[in-house]
């Protein structure tokens, strides 16, 4: 009689997620007892959308490809744009510079050495015509990566729209412009809490009115996930953020079932195939279950979430970058298979520099892939039923909540990030990781394992003379204006802000007199004030 076969022991390993959550060796039926398919799962475009918001997915319509772009001065990222549209990119997505993120213009002191290097530099409406010169705003889909001047970059994109006679009503694109998450991970804030909320419940109000079919914001959790975030806090603390838009804008007058349909969301794509699509599918049922429960919502398009992924930023490594290439596929299709509705997929060299043409159009090409190669896109959510999935998703879930009941003891959103709540639990949750990473119970391949010496990347490099070319445009705008007319409607912007007035009319008529982005952002300064953050203790 033969000796029983014995089972190899398993290896001496962290078996948790890139969050740290723990994976138990198998799941079963036994992990599901107490979930109903019919009431957690349902079928795909049916409450609670677990399994995506449209009956068939991709096989109506691929997601929108949209790779983000931006750098140099306007002309530069024009020509990154129409390149990529000529490539197969079914969306635009634009990248701007530190000042102009800032609020600043790009002959400002505190410019210097940051014109044109993490994205394109803006500075007036003559930029922003020249930025999207022979692209055509009514037929092609914008997002708008800008947060704390985003009233003022949005009525610049509206006055060349305008400008091209594109009708508003129709023109669809997406403008970022979620302050919230500024405070809590990415520090790119310029006024304190309460008038940025007023600014952005203004945009939310004048697009309700003037732009129906464009999204007024992109609740962004990416950017909590890159501050080193756990998937769970990024679900969390970015749906609790959609809550308090919704919250506020309740606040304002607006009916929910008008703005809310303008609202979409933003999430990060991690190394964690399963623990991704697990975060996906939560956000969904969390955000039904808060718009119809909290909120009385009846309208499916405020029910159903809507969201754009990028992969992750922070798991590309400069150590072997052609490695990269892999971690972005494969975040790539776990957005795809959590049903995102666009994506963009990083490049291969973005741990050095901003993407080469090569890089980016190699990134696009991995969406192409994925939508065209792999079968991915034949049924409606391959994952729907497992038992690891559904575990996955039901634990995530919780997570959130558990998160979102806190948040809301503390009296909400922007009581939370005055408490530095959020900001406390996101470096708390970075530091556990990188411990994890230096004791190698993470192997990060060619960072603290595999470890080769790579050969030098071609990178793309900005030099110094696109500041000159922006100081150069910027003194013949101030020469060329009529600079009674942009004091007169500066003016009556400060006024304006003195008091309770939609401040978008404002904004839009200083930008239509080539005001610049500094000029009206330091009008909004003299009235709000800047904002100092509270060090964490």
């Amino acid at each position: 009689m033969s000796a029983p076969t014995r089972k190899p022991p398993e290896r001496l390993s962290d078996f948790t997620t890139v969050s740290g959550y723990p994976i138990r060796r198998l799941y079963t039926e036994a992990d599901l007892s107490h979930w109903d398919p019919a009431r957690d799962l349902s079928l795909p475009g049916e409450p609670p959308y677990t399994r995506g918001i449209h009956s068939t997915m991709y096989r109506g319509r691929l997601w929108t490809m949209r790779q983000f772009a931006g750098f140099g001065a306007a002309e530069d990222t024009n020509h990154r744009f129409r390149y990529l549209l000529a490539h197969g990119q079914t969306g635009l997505s634009t990248a701007f510079d530190l000042p102009t993120l800032m609020g600043y213009d790009s002959d400002h002191a505190l410019a210097e050495g940051e014109v044109g290097k993490c994205g394109v530099a803006i500075s007036s409406l003559a930029d922003m015509e020249v930025l999207f010169d022979q692209i055509p705003l009514a037929d092609v889909t914008t997002s708008m990566t800008i947060n704390s001047p985003a009233a003022v970059i949005w009525a610049m994109y509206l006055a060349v729209a305008e400008k091209q006679g594109a009708d508003w009503k129709t023109m669809s694109g997406t403008l970022q412009n979620d302050i919230l998450k500024e405070y809590i991970a990415q520090k790119e804030y310029i006024y304190p809490p309460e008038p940025s909320m007023r600014l952005v419940i203004d945009t939310f109000e004048f697009g309700m009115k003037h732009t129906p079919k464009f999204n007024v914001i992109s609740i962004s959790g990416y950017h909590i996930r890159e501050a080193g975030s756990t998937a769970i806090q990024e679900l969390a603390f970015t749906l609790r953020d959609g809550m308090e838009y919704v919250e506020w804008g309740i606040r304002r007058g607006l009916p929910v079932d008008e703005f809310v349909p303008q609202l979409s969301f933003f999430f990060n794509a991690q190394n964690d195939f399963f623990e991704e699509i697990a975060k996906y599918r939560a956000a969904r049922r969390i955000w039904y279950k808060a718009m119809s429960e909290r909120y009385k919502s009846t309208n499916p398009r405020c029910l159903a979430l809507r969201f754009h992924t990028q992969t992750a930023g922070c798991s590309l490594t400069a150590q072997q970058p052609m490695n990269n290439v892999v971690r972005t596929a494969i975040q790539a299709l776990a957005g795809v298979l959590g049903g995102t509705q666009s994506l963009h997929t990083n490049s291969l060299d973005e741990a050095w520099a901003l993407p080469t043409e090569f890089a980016a159009t190699l990134a696009l090409r991995t969406q192409q892939i994925i939508a065209h190669e792999t079968g991915v896109t034949n049924t409606v959510d391959p994952l729907g039923g497992s038992y690891f999935v559904e575990t996955l998703t039901n634990e995530v879930e919780q997570g959130a909540w558990d998160y979102i009941r806190r948040i809301d003891s503390m009296g909400g959103m922007v009581a939370a990030i005055e408490k530095s709540y959020p900001q406390r639990e996101i470096a708390e949750a970075s530091y556990r990781y990188q411990m994890s990473v230096d004791k190698k119970e993470k192997i990060i391949v060619g960072v603290n394992d595999y470890v080769t010496q790579g050969k030098p990347l071609e990178i793309l490099h900005i030099d110094e003379t696109v500041a000159h070319r922006q100081a150069a445009r910027l003194a013949k705008l101030r020469n060329d204006r009529s600079s009674a007319e942009v004091d007169r409607r500066l003016d009556a912007l400060r006024k304006a802000a003195q008091g309770s007035a939609n401040l978008m009319p404002f904004i839009y008529d200083a930008v239509k007199s080539y005001a610049t982005l500094g000029e009206i952002c330091d009008s909004l300064r003299a009235v709000f004030g800047p904002y100092e953050e509270v060090a964490i203790t």
